[in-house]
């Protein structure tokens, strides 16, 4: 691996014609609309031309509170990773009921991703990651109350609109105007990691005030859960302010298309975007690069059910899994910035699709030593593919007040996974037997990494035409 790294890196100095020392050589003064002045890095070219524009600095500490402020909705919205049991013994719900109330969110987030899409053009984004932020909360404390299941129904829809339709399309259009173009892999793969780091965190947390309260304060698994609510919602509404009054300077924003306005502004910007073949392409991408991290949700069935690896065995492996987000997310995005994120992107898809379907054909035989490094690359590359395939956006020529638009119409076709990856699923499983259903259910999807592979190449190719 390293070996290939130097190579490129060579290859790379030798295209650029850059070499490892320092020109010292005086410089002529700067021509006005030359093609160097053009293809300048657009951090540094805008604040020669404008020195309102934000610092590479300020970039990144807007960064950081989008990071925050999204990683605050998610812990309690999906709170049933870690109290499951104690959701279904507070609020007198069954399995099902809970997974009805799951199934409700999925929908709400379906339906909401053209809108939230279409909002992020109209509206600043602080102004939409604030509501999101203290309405989650709001949410947070109803629940808190243990109302009947009619009432935990609307709390998820309720939460499917603060972290759907007033969350999605801000956070990653305000990402993508964030980052410069020469490092959107990099930003992405920040915030995909830097989410993952606060929801370990706050999970952490949560689970610490669990503890405290059921074994030290006694009050029982019902107190106990409704502590960790109540501090998973003031933490949401906590930083509202924070994030609302430190953003109030971004420059996430971009000036409103005069000639966007009405119904028959959004069906023009529709149109063109519909026409746009690099949205397609990016939607492939971002597809295909979303179902194969689907799958990985199946690890532990897989493991437990075919390796015959004991639940606790299994539950330190795929621990050991969720810590590669953070790891993946910002290595596939500082090296993908490195070279070009999107022909990368596609190297890392074919890599991750790859060891996805070779884990299932495995001999069941293989032990613990076998099993957790390839589950931790499988994490490593899919967490790598999840954290960047984003910046495929900003390669779409697509204009800064429609890119909201855009965000909601390629999320569309994109996240369909969450509907068919689990039918599927129970396909593979249900008409094939033992490890050869997995190996189907695996394979299919491992396969598909070269559609993805594809998809990125050609996005590439018409980029440099």
């Amino acid at each position: 691996m390293a070996g290939c790294l130097a190579l490129c890196d060579i290859a790379r100095n030798k295209a650029s014609g850059h070499c490892g020392c320092a020109d010292s050589s005086p410089k002529p003064d700067p021509v006005p609309d030359t093609e160097e002045t053009v293809i300048e890095t657009s951090t540094t070219a805008e604040q020669k031309t404008d020195p309102s524009q934000p610092s590479l600095k300020q970039r990144y500490l807007q960064l950081l509170l989008l990071i925050i402020g999204s990683g605050t909705i998610y812990p309690v919205v999906y709170m049933r990773q870690n109290f499951e049991g104690s959701m279904l013994e507070t609020f007198d719900i069954t399995r099902a009921q809970l997974g009805e109330c799951h199934s409700i969110l999925g929908i709400v987030f379906f339906l909401t991703y053209l809108p939230s899409g279409w909002l992020s053009d109209k509206l600043p984004t602080r102004w939409l990651m604030s509501l999101s932020m203290a309405g989650t909360g709001f949410l947070a404390l109803w629940l808190s109350t243990a109302p009947e299941f009619a009432q935990i129904k609307l709390i998820f829809i309720g939460w499917g609109i603060t972290s759907g339709l007033t969350l999605w399309g801000a956070l990653i259009k305000g990402t993508s105007l964030l980052a410069p173009h020469d490092q959107q892999g990099r930003f992405f793969g920040l915030l995909e990691s830097g989410r993952g780091l606060v929801e370990a965190l706050l999970a952490s947390i949560g689970l610490a005030v669990f503890a405290y309260f059921l074994n030290s304060v006694g009050t029982g698994t019902s107190g106990s859960l409704t502590a960790v609510i109540w501090f998973y919602g003031l933490v949401a509404i906590g930083f509202t302010p924070i994030l609302f009054f430190a953003l109030r300077t971004s420059h996430m924003e971009a000036p409103p298309d005069p000639n966007s306005r009405g119904i028959s502004g959004l069906f023009r910007d529709l149109k063109q975007l519909l026409t746009n073949q690099k949205i397609w392409l990016a939607a492939i991408v971002i597809l295909v690069g979303y179902q194969i991290f689907w799958v990985t949700y199946s690890l532990a069935g897989l493991l437990q059910s075919i390796f015959q690896l004991s639940a606790v065995t299994v539950g330190a492996i795929t621990v050991g899994r969720l810590w590669m987000r953070p790891l993946g997310g910002v290595l596939a995005g500082f090296i993908g910035d490195y070279f070009r994120v999107i022909p990368f992107l596609g190297v890392l898809m074919l890599i991750a699709g790859g060891l996805l379907a070779l884990l299932p054909s495995l001999p069941a035989t293989a032990g613990v030593m076998v099993l957790f490094p390839m589950v931790l690359l499988i994490g490593l590359f899919t967490y790598g593919v999840r954290g960047i395939f984003w910046a495929t956006l900003d390669e779409c020529d697509v204009s800064a007040s429609t890119r909201g638009l855009a965000v909601g119409l390629i999320s569309l076709l994109a996240y369909t996974p969450d509907i068919y990856v689990p039918m599927v699923q129970s396909w593979a499983l249900a008409n094939w037997s033992g490890q050869q259903g997995f190996q189907i259910y695996y394979g299919l999807f491992g396969a598909s990494s070269l559609l993805g592979f594809v998809a990125a190449r050609q996005l590439t190719r018409l980029n440099k035409a």
